[in-house]
This record gives C-alpha cells, sequence and structure tokens, in this order.
C-alpha cells in the first residue's frame, strides 16, 4: 500500500470511529489444529463439547469453512491481513509477516479500538520462545504473548519486557482466564475493543490435557471414523482419546468466557467468533496433522455470534469461505472501509442474509510441502477446490483427487479420472484454472517460491524449528 493510499485509508477510518458511537466489541477465540469434526454440534459421537455447542446453537455456523492453506503460520498471516499466502509470503511455518503489513488490528486500531492479543502468535519468525517487540505485534497493544510453543504445562509468555513470564499451569486456561480478566477491566471503558484469544491445544502433543479431562475418555470405546485403516486403529484410538481430552479442556475455557461477558454485560454487542488455524487427520486416510487437502486438515470450525443483530438463533451457511475472507467479512461486519491491500471478500451481507460474494468455491493450496507433510512421506505442491459438494485437487503432475463429499462424505471414493466423472472434472478444473489466471497463481514448484522469498531451507525443504 502506497503512502498515499495508507493516509486516505486512515482519515477514512478516523471519520468511521466518530460517526460509529455503538461500535461492537470483537472477540476472536482462535484453536490451533481443531478438526471441524471434532464437536458435539458437529456430530461427533464421541467429544464432550457443551459450550461450545450451546455457542453454536447461538451463532452463524459456515459449515465449508477452510483453511486455504491448511498449516498454523500462513492461515494466521491470512486471517490478520485479508490476503493469500502468496501475497502476504507466510506460506511456511516460522517466517515472519512483514512488520509493515496492513492487518486487522492496525486497521481497527486507527478506527478507535483498544487491541488485545493473549496465547500464541508464530507470525514473528525470530524464533520460538523470544520476545517480540512492540513494532512486530502487527497493531495488538496489550501483551500477553509467545511466538509459539507446545509445551502446554510448562509454557512462557512475554508482555512489554523482554521477561519471562509463566503460565501457572495448563496454558490455554489460564490465557482464557487472563482473558476474563480483561473483558472485566472493559465494562467500564467507552472505547471498543478486539481480543484475540490464541489457544495451543487441541494440537499435539495429544496426551498432555489436565488428568480430570484425560479421565473422561477410553481409547476402546472411541467410535473411530471409517476412514480410518485398521492397521493404525490403536495408534489413533490413544492419540484421539488425548485429542478429545484438549478439546473438553478449551470447552470449559469457553464456557468461563461466555460467562465473563454475560456477567460483565458485553455479550448482546459483541461478535464473538470461534475458528481454527486448521484441522487434523488423526488416522483419518491413514495420514496425520495438518497440511493434506482433505476435509479433516483443511476444513475447520468457524461461529460467528452477534446477539445485537443477529439474535441467538442458529443458523448454517453452506457457502464455502477461506482464511483471507476472514478480515474483511470482520471489518463488513462493523462497517468500517476495506484497505486496498486486502484479496477476500466480504461476506458480512450474506450473513445478513444477501447473496454469496464467491464464485462457490475456497481455494486449497500447498506451497512447498514440509514438517509432517515432507516429500519423503509423500508430500506435494497442490492447487485445489473445495465447493459445497466436490473437493478437487491437482499436483504438479495433474489432477490428484475428487470427492463428492456428499455422497462420500469421508472422501473414500477418489473420482478423478474415471470416465463418468470426465465431465464434473472438467467443469472443476476449468474453474481451478481461472482462479489461478485471476490470482496471478502460476503454480510452479515450491523451491521457486521459497527462492524468490529469499528464505533459507534445511535438507527437508522446511525452515529448521527455531527455539
Amino acid at each position: 500500500m502506497t503512502s498515499r493510499l495508507l493516509i486516505a485509508l486512515l482519515c477514512t477510518l478516523r471519520a468511521f470511529a466518530v460517526d460509529s458511537p455503538a461500535r461492537p466489541n470483537i472477540v476472536v477465540v482462535l484453536a490451533d489444529q481443531w478438526r471441524p469434526q471434532a464437536f458435539g454440534f458437529a456430530g461427533d459421537p464421541n467429544v464432550r463439547t457443551p459450550n461450545l455447542d450451546k455457542l453454536a446453537a447461538e451463532s452463524a455456523r459456515f459449515i465449508n469453512a477452510v483453511a486455504g492453506m491448511p498449516v498454523c503460520s500462513p492461515t494466521r498471516a491470512s486471517l490478520l491481513t485479508g490476503q493469500r499466502p502468496l501475497t502476504h509470503g507466510v506460506f511456511l511455518n516460522d517466517v515472519p509477516l512483514n512488520p509493515e503489513a496492513v492487518t486487522l488490528p492496525k486497521v481497527l486500531k486507527a478506527a478507535g479500538y483498544d487491541t488485545a492479543a493473549i496465547g500464541k502468535w508464530h507470525i514473528d519468525g525470530h524464533g520460538r520462545s523470544n520476545f517480540i517487540p512492540r513494532e512486530r505485534r502487527q497493531g495488538f497493544d496489550y501483551w500477553k504473548v509467545l511466538e509459539c510453543t507446545h509445551n502446554y504445562t510448562d509454557s512462557i509468555y512475554y508482555g512489554d519486557s523482554s521477561e519471562k513470564l509463566h503460565w501457572s499451569g495448563y496454558d490455554a486456561l489460564d490465557q482464557t482466564n487472563a482473558a476474563q480478566e480483561y473483558l472485566r477491566a472493559r465494562n467500564k471503558e467507552t472505547k471498543p475493543f478486539l481480543l484475540w484469544l490464541a489457544w495451543g491445544p487441541p494440537h499435539d502433543p495429544y496426551l498432555t490435557a489436565p488428568a480430570k479431562y484425560r479421565a473422561i475418555y477410553d481409547p476402546k470405546k472411541l467410535i473411530l471414523r471409517p476412514n480410518v485403516p485398521a492397521s493404525i486403529e490403536a495408534e489413533t484410538r490413544k492419540n484421539l482419546a488425548g485429542y478429545y481430552a484438549h478439546c473438553s479442556a478449551l470447552d470449559d475455557a469457553m464456557g468461563g468466557l461466555l460467562e465473563t461477558l454475560r456477567e460483565s454485560g458485553l455479550a448482546e454487542n459483541t461478535i464473538l467468533i470461534f475458528t481454527a488455524d486448521h484441522g487434523d487427520m488423526l488416522g483419518s486416510q491413514g495420514l496425520w496433522k495438518k497440511q493434506k487437502p482433505f476435509d479433516e486438515s483443511a476444513r475447520v470450525p468457524l461461529l460467528i455470534r452477534w446477539p445485537a443483530v443477529f439474535g441467538r438463533n442458529a443458523r448454517q451457511l453452506d457457502a464455502p469461505i477461506n482464511s483471507e475472507d476472514f478480515m474483511p467479512t470482520l471489518l463488513g461486519l462493523i462497517g468500517a472501509p476495506l484497505p486496498p491491500s486486502v484479496e477476500g471478500l466480504d461476506y458480512s451481507g450474506y450473513l445478513r442474509g444477501g447473496p454469496n460474494p464467491g464464485d462457490g468455491a475456497a481455494m486449497l493450496t500447498c506451497v512447498s510441502p514440509f514438517g509432517e507433510f515432507e516429500r519423503r512421506n509423500g508430500g506435494r505442491e497442490y492447487r485445489g477446490l473445495r465447493t459445497s459438494r466436490y473437493t478437487y485437487v491437482r499436483d504438479l503432475n495433474g489432477p490428484w483427487l475428487l470427492f463428492d463429499n456428499d455422497a462420500d462424505p469421508y472422501q473414500q471414493n477418489n473420482l478423478v479420472n474415471q470416465s463418468a466423472q470426465a465431465t464434473l472434472q472438467a467443469g472443476l478444473e476449468n474453474h481451478l484454472a481461472r482462479r489461478l489466471k485471476a490470482n496471478g497463481d502460476a503454480f510452479l514448484p515450491g523451491t521457486d517460491y521459497i527462492h524468490a522469498r529469499g528464505y533459507e531451507v534445511d535438507v527437508n525443504g522446511t525452515l529448521p524449528y527455531t527455539k
């Protein structure tokens, strides 16, 4: 964005701040690696999530929300900037988002909002345990944050100084307590606020939730998804029981957050959003964790509650929505102008009952396979589409996956290159080609993009996980 455009945007936002006395507060709760199927409200027969089930019963729920690049750092950068990963450049974990990026907290701050971040960050790229100075916080002022850790019972964070501070127990519960304290302090404030609460769980390690939550789940009694191969059933049961324990712990945290919003009188005019940065395969298709284009990895939960405007009735919305659509949709809900840098679509009108602004599909992208998806484990670059019914994906060698998700919800019957599906596949291929052209994406090997950005990777094609 040029200086002239930035100045014009800031002037518009200041006028918006003056003219909008009843602006809503915004609370974003972001979980790490929470698959969209793992909720009571989503039909999971195992997991206990009564508080999130209650939230879903009062929210608009996007049932085809995806993390367009289902990896931690890329999704987080897209949520904050409204841009696709090839634009903001964070298409690998542990690389930095440009400190000069136009982000959601910067835009809201210019519009008169206070901004607060608590929990996991993972877009600074200067070491997972290092202090993040104010100039790299992307517009957040209140700050209790660590770049990244998955040691949930011995977790540090930083405030405004480089002094290491410690969460006292299971960090997601302590982080939620800090968010509740922040909310209680807001009930006498006149300025609206953005509160960004980012949990590390239910991301692995799976077996580290507090004991009382682990005791809920007996691996032998779990009902597995039918796309889990028998050869890894025992491992899946063990991991899934621990994963669900994290989910139930976080559900209790959400219950406390909901109660604090109610008690503080903030609930009615607060936009509360619950989502995740990606899902988790957890043995489905014989695969683990993230970065894959299958639904367990690429789809995410997305709940939006705003009682003052939408009431408290549950709604299911089937339009595919992507990570880069998050920022413009949120700004659209509060009536703020969109920065010219934004590439995502504004779904706020759709939430209010208007037409779907999209073309019926969300893009799925892997620029360079790494981590659990590295090439020696079958990782590959891909581009694809997730529509409300179909998943279509190609890699550098051609069509790879085609699923009819209505007829085959566990994605067990790959229809790609079947003669009976030729017309369907050709239509989806043409749709994908149009999107790639519109996005300026030549779909090159991942090394081309890595070299263009000047990223230095290890022998596995990714950045080493720094401490």
